[in-house]
């Protein structure tokens, strides 16, 4: 702990002169001792929240980030400060991680990043036992809210975690909480609301424009950008796109118009990703076209134009992607291309994430039927589950955690399910390392694990067996433990595959059907969620208010109506001056044109070619529900081992609505 004042901090080691926006209000409320939530904007300072209490709380404290980008950004950050930091994270070899665990032990490290998913396992979390902790910080908060725009399963157990590791206190960032949002975290983490600090989400920098789609959209884009692209002087821009081919295709038309432009999407290899960024953060590539894979923990303060070729995903996602402009403070543009003839994909995004209900009955099948067994546990390979019951791997995940609140499973440990070496020292060697019951064992573990040319595998069954034979102790877990010191001795190298999680079933006997038709349900109640929440984001494009007000207002900030702005830049209460329809331009987002019906000839077509591979590798044919995903190339586990892609018809009506190609296939079907 330092002997210096907050202030004194703020100034010595991070180099400011002062807080901005509500950090000090976070900051005293947290050295108060109470739990306490950030909402701030995006790019408002909301790190140092928890960086600078960091250096006078008496212990560590532990920092849930869900992007390993976002870690390594603040890592790099601290580190240049001079604050004991660190992250454990799957990159990390093994001796890495139990550095980091060391100097958390001993009290030298003040800030430990991991992501929500490092908590499900069992030795990780036997190590935060052992370690007091002052204060858990959860980035990106709102995940933790079924009414959040990015809900992340795993995030609801992290009150459990505060619990189970006797963690004093919490601090919530987000920069995308609404008033529900805000009310759910509040109640998950007993937050009093005068904790609850709001720095509002007016920027008078940025200028918000809406211009309605035209027939050539790329060329009304180029258009717009050339003018602000002189060679030399290009203005810092990202472009926000959907899909990833149309990031390639705009990238494409905008290097052909002589603007320097690069698409960066989850379809590229890391090492590309990251040359692609680091480019555009050193300002050598002044323009991205990019998915939303491209942004977060990006603090360029340059950027000029932020621009949403397709629609964004939600009002929240837009926040968010807007909130990189201008970080600078100097005035900057973001416009959005709106049309609803992207409304339909990002729709048919949400419908693709609703499980089938067959696949739901199925989970709970397997789950009563451990149930049964004399332990009660039921041993899970996700990718193998996700797979058999086909329903795609955060669908699945939510399910689980689902039924972990439900009381019906709970997490016990996880733990690979096979295992391989590959010996840097002649295995006869180790024997002589050890001496009675141990070289013995050593002796057992060489004899019964065969080497194939370099590498062996752990068979652990004929391990067991053969210590039985021996009455030499060969469990499972001595032998893991044995191999792992081996590695740590640079013996031999250890590798693992296969994750596999085990679950308590702490109600065996439920009702099977009952409980799938609720989670079913609760599943579609999600989904008609997120539809409302896209109705929402256009609502907000064809605003005849203010732009800026309307955006502000769903986050809770009643900036406007009390005429509080900080600037006296303002014409009037109530507007910005800066937006769209303050500079009087309201848009009016065209129909999409009336799309041909759908006739028999299409269903013969498109859908017959799957029915019958579908058939004769399955022995049944496909429900409504997984033909309409097949036309509307919504991807399901079941697709893959089918070659499904390959098939005639994928895809093929990517831009109808999901709603309607399903009530049409389950009327052909039913006849």
């Amino acid at each position: 702990m330092t002997s210096l004042s907050p202030q004194q901090t703020l100034k010595e080691v991070f180099g400011f002169d002062d807080f901005r926006g509500g950090q000090q209000a976070v900051v005293s409320s947290v050295l108060d001792g109470h739990s306490t939530a950030a909402i701030f904007a995006t790019g408002a300072g909301k790190s140092l929240c928890y960086q600078l209490p960091a250096l006078h709380l008496p212990h560590l404290i532990l920092v849930v980030s869900p992007l390993l980008a976002l870690m390594q950004d603040q890592l790099a950050f601290l580190a240049r400060h001079g604050v004991a930091a660190a992250s454990i994270d799957s990159t990390q070899d093994r001796d890495t991680t139990r550095d980091v665990m060391e100097r958390a032990k001993s009290g030298e490290l003040k800030i430990l990043m991991v992501s929500v998913e490092r908590l499900k396992n069992e030795r990780f979390r036997h190590f935060l036992r052992q370690v007091p902790i002052s204060l858990l910080v959860i980035d990106e908060a709102h995940c933790l809210s079924e009414w959040g725009h990015n809900f992340r399963p795993d995030y609801l157990k992290l009150p459990d975690y505060q619990r189970d590791f006797a963690i004093p206190q919490v601090l919530l960032l987000t920069a995308t909480a609404t008033a529900a949002v805000i009310a759910d975290m509040r109640e998950k983490f007993a937050i009093a609301p005068e904790n609850v600090i709001t720095t509002g989400f007016y920027r008078a920098n940025l200028a918000l424009l809406v211009a309605p789609a035209m027939e050539n959209r790329q060329q009304q884009l180029i258009d717009w950008l050339k003018p602000q692209m002189p060679p030399g002087n290009e203005a810092p821009t990202i472009i926000y796109v959907t899909l990833q081919q149309t990031a390639e295709q705009v990238a494409s038309a905008l290097a052909a118009q002589g603007i320097a432009a690069q698409a960066y999407h989850a379809g590229l290899d890391s090492a590309r990703r990251d040359e692609i960024q680091r480019q555009f953060m050193s300002g050598e590539s002044p323009c991205i076209v990019a998915t939303i894979a491209f942004g977060m923990g990006i603090d360029k303060a340059n950027i000029r134009n932020v621009v949403h070729f397709d629609l964004p995903k939600s009002i929240e996602n837009y926040s968010q992607e807007i909130g990189r402009a201008g970080r600078d403070g100097l005035p900057s543009t973001c416009l959005t291309i709106a049309g609803r003839d992207g409304l339909r994909v990002l729709e048919n995004f949400v419908y693709g994430d609703t499980p089938e209900y067959a696949g739901i009955l199925r989970l709970l099948e397997e789950i009563s039927s451990a149930g049964q067994a004399p332990d009660r546990q039921w041993e899970v390979l996700l990718n193998t589950l996700s797979r058999d019951i086909n329903i795609r791997l955060l669908p699945l995940k939510t399910l689980l955690v689902r039924l972990e609140m439900h009381g019906i499973i709970a997490p016990r440990f996880a733990f690979l399910a096979e295992y391989r070496l590959r010996y840097h020292v002649e295995p006869t060697a180790l024997v002589g390392r050890f001496e009675g019951e141990r070289a013995a064992f050593v002796r057992l573990l060489i004899d019964n694990i065969a080497i194939a040319r370099t590498w062996g595998t752990v068979d652990f069954e004929r391990l067991h067996q053969a210590g039985q034979t021996q009455r030499i102790d060969a469990s499972r877990a001595r032998v893991i433990t044995a191999l792992e010191y081996f590695q740590d001795k640079g013996w031999l190298t250890l590798e693992g595959k296969r994750m596999t999680d085990v679950y308590d079933i702490c109600q065996p006997r439920f009702s099977v059907e009952a409980l799938a038709s609720q989670l079913y349900n609760e599943c579609l109640n999600r989904e008609q969620i997120e539809i409302e929440r896209l109705g929402s984001m256009l609502a907000l494009f064809e605003s005849d208010t203010c732009l800026t007000r309307r955006l502000a207002e769903h986050f809770g900030d009643n900036t406007f109506s009390n005429n509080t702005f900080e600037s006296p830049s303002l014409p009037e209460q109530g507007r910005c001056g800066h937006c769209s329809v303050c500079y009087g331009h309201p848009v009016r987002l065209p129909d999409t044109p009336p799309q041909s019906a759908l006739l028999d000839n299409d269903f013969i077509r498109y859908a017959t070619p799957f029915i019958q591979r579908h058939t004769e590798q399955l022995g049944l044919p496909p429900n409504a529900q997984r033909l309409a995903h097949f036309l509307c190339g919504l991807t399901m586990p079941i697709f893959t081992p089918l070659k499904a892609r390959s098939i005639n018809g994928f895809a093929v009506f990517e831009q109808r609505s999901y709603p309607e190609v399903r009530e049409w296939v389950a009327g052909y079907l039913e006849r």
